[in-house]
């Protein structure tokens, strides 16, 4: 069969330079029938200079608590937990974003724990990196190098792609050294994956694999319009369902870390869902896109801008807004204090809302500095206590048995009401403590140690 196959081929082959006796085999990887063959090399040679590789080592500290036996074995002065040390070393991908400043972004899960980073140029220069600032929720870290001859990115507004543009993919998988993979915008506004604890990210087909994350995935010219983070990989490999966060996103980050050395989360205060074809159909409404408002708290950016419960958030700054957790996503990495615009429903009419957003507490991006235990989890004040409001998986908070949806509302035998008070109670107590959850109308105690 194979024989066959090649034979067909080589008479196609032949047939079609007879038809066509003005073109040679030295034209061919120049033109077909006088028509320019397509290539991104043009582009990726302006482009890939700006994407380096991100090499990491240091010691994972992991903690395990002694069992009672030992303690019933040894006496009051056992240890209460087993330390060990474990070095490590891992690799990832970076993208230049300030070519004076040494600026690079690149995911916080390719640098977290990390004592050394060592930044692999595209010209094979090795430059030692600093941390500037990073954001666990988003995956975002922000390094800076000293080095002459950079080549930055050029930017784009990320909300301007569509599903179907065609999106490339920079980065260095696996240790091999810069690659390039190319394919489509998939899906936008993903979330929801339990990926990170802020989702919305662009899919892409584009091959990416590990090694990958923190690299740049491009438009055809060449144009940032996210950061390869994350993908499925259900036997380990590249299935072709690959997450990058927008580009919006990433700069909205950057600005606040360098401007406070943080993020300063933005927060709008108010509490939904998606607006399904159920929720689409009890309100009359002929659009299954956007987010229903819950709750609005109060004194909070919403309440104060006028928005109410039942109200259906279908874009923000003039972008359509899809589910609550792209809305979500948005709105926490816009940075506390920016001037928003949202387009609502209410009661079927289109209106017009304008808010400042508020500062998040930083328990509620810190969750960890409450508790240990705690960590992975979001947490935020309502009326009855302390929501929260998502669960990384695999996160000390879950381990622990907390869900998304529980409330707070005690500590021990003392009645919790807001983040302040809770950080209070367990500022002298990093022992075992116990939760007073609400969860679907139950109470229930979930023991911390």
């Amino acid at each position: 069969m194979k024989t066959k196959l090649s034979l067909l081929s080589a008479a196609l082959l032949t047939a079609s330079l007879a038809m066509t006796p003005a073109l040679s085999f030295a034209a061919i990887p120049q033109a077909v029938d006088g028509q320019a063959i397509p290539s991104l090399a043009p582009m990726l040679e302006r482009t890939t200079p700006a994407v380096v590789s991100v090499a990491v080592s240091g010691t994972q500290v992991s903690k395990q608590r002694v069992p009672d036996v030992f303690r019933y074995f040894f006496g009051p002065n056992a240890p209460q937990e087993q330390v060990q040390e474990r070095p490590f070393r891992g690799l990832g991908s970076g993208v230049i974003i300030d070519a004076d400043k040494g600026y690079i972004i690149t995911n916080n899960h390719v640098i977290n724990g990390a004592d050394d980073i060592q930044i692999g140029l595209h010209d094979g220069r090795e430059v030692k990196a600093k941390l500037i600032g990073a954001d666990k929720e988003s995956d975002i870290a922000l390094l800076q190098i000293e080095a002459k001859n950079l080549i930055a990115i050029k930017q784009t507004d990320s909300d301007d792609i569509r599903v179907g543009d065609f999106a490339v993919a920079i980065g260095n998988p696996f240790g091999l050294g810069q690659t390039v993979t190319s394919g489509i915008v998939s899906a936008l506004g993903r979330s929801g994956l339990g990926i990170e604890m802020l989702e919305n990210f662009i899919q892409t087909d584009a091959a990416i694999n590990s090694g990958n994350s923190g690299g740049a995935l491009v438009n055809l010219k060449g144009e940032l319009i996210g950061i390869n983070t994350a993908i499925v990989a259900p036997n380990g490999g590249n299935v072709g369902i690959g997450f990058a966060i927008p580009a919006n996103m990433v700069n909205n980050l950057v600005e606040q870390i360098i401007e406070h050395g943080e993020v300063r989360r933005g927060v709008l205060g108010v509490s939904g869902r998606d607006l399904d074809n159920e929720l689409a159909k009890a309100f009359g409404l002929d659009t299954q896109h956007g987010g229903f408002v819950n709750e609005v708290m109060p004194k909070s950016a919403a309440d104060k801008a006028g928005l109410k419960a039942g109200d259906i958030i279908t874009s923000l700054n003039g972008r359509s807004i899809k589910t609550f957790q792209e809305l979500r996503a948005k709105v926490a990495t816009m940075g506390a204090g920016a001037e928003v615009e949202f387009g609502i429903i209410r009661d079927g009419d289109k209106k017009t809302i304008k808010a400042t957003l508020g500062e998040a507490d930083k328990v509620e991006a810190e969750a960890g500095n409450v508790h240990p235990m705690l960590q992975g989890a979001t947490l935020e004040d309502s009326k009855k206590g302390i929501q929260i409001t998502e669960i990384a998986q695999g996160s000390p908070a879950a381990m622990s048995g907390l869900q998304k949806g529980d409330l707070i509302v005690g500590l021990n035998r003392n009645k919790v009401t807001s983040l302040k008070a809770l950080k209070e109670m367990l500022k002298d107590n990093q022992n075992s403590v116990a939760l007073k959850i609400l969860r679907d109308n139950n109470l229930l105690y979930l023991v911390l140690r």
